[in-house]
């Protein structure tokens, strides 16, 4: 399978500019410079950077503070040597967590509208270095009956980037929360520089034991990998329909979260990195590692420390 140069192991700095209380002290301190060099230091070659719309949004126009976030992030990705994917987490009127109460989207086409806009906005600013930053539409669409609004959305919103941002790679996901099982679901490529995008959390009751947020699994149970059955062999079969869909489509496949819960062993989650490494590097599935610190999944916290060296030499 094809495979995309530059983002083959990569690192995401969730809850910076996304989930987040949005004060200044988190803005501008929760990821600092040093934090790239480290991920630049751990053979990372990219980060990705979840984004919420509100972050860049103002009540009459643009809010330049978080744009200058955003430009302050892929400043510090260039000086380490690392790509970047910009991630919008969140737009007006949906996010993948129904808590936070964004609804709306799919069907009200002024939120639409200003989706397009905003991603006009994005390729404006960073579209003009194609080889080093990447844009990913939407974080993790929900429920299936999005799915053929979702299609048509993604389709009209690459089309308006393009006169912007002409060679950028833009990332596209399904429902289920970016399920690679949805790859299926996802309408042909725009144009050769778009990419097929899934998360892999499999199997949830595994890399989610003890999720206090998860409601439609059991995942009171204390697990070890071997209990959990995810060998090679099972993400094998489970991403073969998505390499196979990838391949009829001449793109790439690519995953841009994946990880293992805070309330697991560490070494029980090491076993699981090695053996989805394991299938990324057969197929050229370039992928990025949720998440870099805390957001009860994060690879540079101290509990860490005794497979952190082992972890990042197979990420």
């Amino acid at each position: 399978m094809k495979q995309w140069n530059g983002f083959r192991k990569g690192i995401n700095l969730g809850g910076w500019l996304s989930q987040c209380d949005y004060s200044r002290e988190r803005l501008e301190n929760f990821i600092r410079e040093d934090d790239l060099a480290r991920i630049a230091s751990w053979g990372a070659d990219h980060v990705r950077l979840p984004i919420d719309y509100n972050v860049l949004e103002a009540e009459n126009g643009w809010n330049e503070y978080g744009f200058d976030r955003v430009t302050t992030a892929v400043g510090w990705a260039r000086k380490h040597g690392l790509n970047i994917v910009l991630d919008l987490h969140k737009t007006a009127g949906f996010m993948f967590d129904q808590a936070v109460g964004e609804t709306g989207f799919f069907d009200d086409e002024r939120l639409q509208e200003r989706f397009y806009r905003l991603w006009e906005e994005l390729a404006r600013r960073f579209g003009g270095d194609p080889e080093h930053v990447a844009f990913e539409l939407l974080n993790e669409v929900t429920e299936e009956r999005f799915s053929p609004i979702w299609n048509r959305i993604a389709r009209t919103c690459i089309s308006r980037i393009r006169p912007i941002a002409p060679d950028t790679v833009i990332l596209v996901g399904s429902y289920h929360n970016n399920s690679v099982q949805a790859v299926l679901a996802l309408d042909a490529p725009y144009d050769d520089r778009v990419v097929y995008n899934f998360h892999c959390y499999d199997p949830l009751v595994f890399t989610h034991q003890h999720a206090y947020w998860v409601r439609h699994v059991d995942v009171s149970r204390d697990l070890t990998w071997e209990q959990s059955g995810a060998t090679p062999a099972y993400f094998e079969a489970l991403f073969a329909d998505a390499i196979r869909r990838a391949e009829e489509m001449g793109t790439v496949l690519y995953c841009g979260e994946y990880g293992v819960i805070d309330r697991t062993a560490p070494e029980e989650a090491l076993k699981w990195y090695r053996a989805i490494h394991t299938v990324f590097e057969k197929h050229h599935i370039g992928r990025c590692a949720w998440s870099y610190k805390e957001m009860d999944f994060g690879i540079a916290d101290e509990r860490m420390d005794g497979v952190r060296e082992e972890l990042v030499g197979v990420l």
